[in-house]
């Protein structure tokens, strides 16, 4: 949530902000004028409940010197203020609510080193890392769920039956592969001083909220025992959408003091959003699914330390990759494609050559696929969570920023993987600092499928 004083102060500067946006259809005029009402409601209460504690003082005063008619009317006054003043603070909490309101669907304002774009074609490109030395590919690159399919580590026909579309099975060495990516990762980021959280997956309303999930993306969660589009109470529950909502909400309406700071947190969670492809893509393989695995690093720090942290979380992030030998580039993310939280953004895409796409490096084919979005909040998420700091003992209490980022995405990163090292018969290495957790396995070489099908389809003798 944006500082109302800022609005009023800078109301250009929003307006500015939400064009960068694209963001239409706000009307700031009446946010300030709401907000300007409500103001001078609360300036006339404290008028009020200033003159009413006179005339209390003066009813015993009067009555003591026998003034028993002028008590009297002061007793009266005090009734008509009483009125008066349950009526205001009425109204004055109605104009709140609409404020409040009105600011929790006004995004964050983008931080001035960040790129004035429409969209994510005009984000730009820091650095590619990793493309020098790259392996030698096999002439044609099988994508994922074919290769998942041939080595039967992926089955996405049988969780459509489970489940729905949108899910999978991983099976045999895909699942050890998902298990050793997740712990790889923790361990990775316990050696940057993250210290580990294992949260609860269902979450409050007023935690999407603190995040920024609500009320901008309802239709996008998984609400627990009613539509996402139906009216929904604080105490409502939702399925985790990113391990970012408990762990940023964990210090809600809490005070912590400067010593802890930073404070550093990693979590790994499944995550549960109903997002599946853009106008019915991507309905093959584990790119865009339901239900996925994602390590968390979620930070807390002092507002002069954020940008400094961002440039280091980023780092931290794509340190994943850096050791498991994956190419990849960084991008700083335009106005136009910043999430609504975000004041800043640095994206993290990881190169898979198995797949065709517009958008991939030029001359070399495949695709590029997000594994993580390290951004900077400010003071956003601090405002809607009251996640407050006191910067010494004796001083008032400050919001503090925070930041996060994937570290990382546990299924791209296994589609990268599966198509980057694999090899001309089919098989797929394993990278070196993976095979401690998969049981020293140095290729990945399927199984035999099970059940009549696979006999009718020629893959079983």
């Amino acid at each position: 949530m944006i500082d109302r004083q800022l609005l009023r102060d800078e109301p250009e500067r929003v307006r500015d902000a939400l064009a960068a946006r694209n963001m239409e259809g706000v009307d700031i005029d009446r946010v300030l004028d709401v907000y300007d009402e409500w103001r001078s409601l609360k300036a006339e209460g404290d008028d009020l409940r200033h003159e009413r504690n006179e005339v209390s003082q003066k009813i015993g005063q009067l009555k003591q010197e026998g003034k028993d008619e002028e008590a009297q009317e002061a007793i009266d006054r005090s009734g008509e203020l009483k009125t008066e003043l349950q009526e205001l603070e009425t109204r004055a909490d109605e104009l709140e609510a609409e404020l409040d309101e009105a600011l929790m669907e006004l995004p964050n304002l983008p931080h001035e080193s960040v790129p004035v774009g429409a969209d994510e074609a005009d984000n730009e490109e820091v650095r590619r890392v990793g493309f020098d030395d790259r392996r030698e590919l096999p002439d044609e690159v099988t994508p994922h769920y074919d290769l998942g399919e041939e080595l039967d580590i992926i089955d996405e026909g049988r969780a459509a039956k489970t489940t729905g579309s949108g899910f999978y099975f991983l099976k045999g060495e895909g699942a050890m592969l998902e298990h050793a990516l997740v712990q790889f990762m923790l361990d990775v980021h316990r050696e940057q001083e993250y210290v580990d959280l294992f949260p609860p997956i269902p979450v409050k309303t007023t935690s999407m909220e603190g995040t920024g999930q609500l009320p901008k993306f309802a239709e996008d969660a998984y609400r627990i025992g009613g539509a996402e589009t139906e009216n929904y109470e604080d105490d409502d529950l939702w399925l985790c959408p990113t391990a970012e909502v408990p762990v940023t909400n964990m210090y809600r309406d809490e005070i912590l003091l400067k010593d802890d700071l930073p404070l550093k947190h990693q979590a790994y969670t499944p995550n549960f959003r109903r997002e599946a492809g853009e106008h019915g893509t991507e309905t093959r393989g584990i790119v865009r699914v339901h239900q996925f695995n994602k390590v968390e690093l979620v930070n807390f720090v002092e507002p002069e330390e954020s940008y400094d942290r961002l440039e280091a979380l980023v780092d931290e992030a794509a340190e994943v990759l850096d050791r498991l030998g994956l190419p990849y580039r960084v991008l700083s993310l335009c106005t136009g494609d910043l999430t609504f939280a975000s004041a800043k953004t640095y994206d993290l895409e990881v190169w898979a050559p198995g797949t065709e796409s517009e958008d991939g490096p030029d001359g070399l084919g495949g695709r590029w696929l997000e594994v993580s979005s390290a951004s900077n909040f400010e003071d956003f998420q601090a405002r809607r969570a009251g996640l407050r700091y006191r910067p010494e003992r004796h001083e008032s209490a400050e919001y503090l920023h925070t930041l996060n980022a994937s570290g990382t995405a546990v299924g791209r990163v296994m589609v990268a993987l599966l198509e980057y090292y694999q090899n001309e018969d089919g098989t797929v290495d394993v990278p070196e600092p993976l095979q401690p957790y998969m049981g020293g396995r140095e290729v990945i070489e399927g199984h035999e499928p099970v059940g009549e099908a696979a006999v009718g389809a020629g893959k079983k003798d």
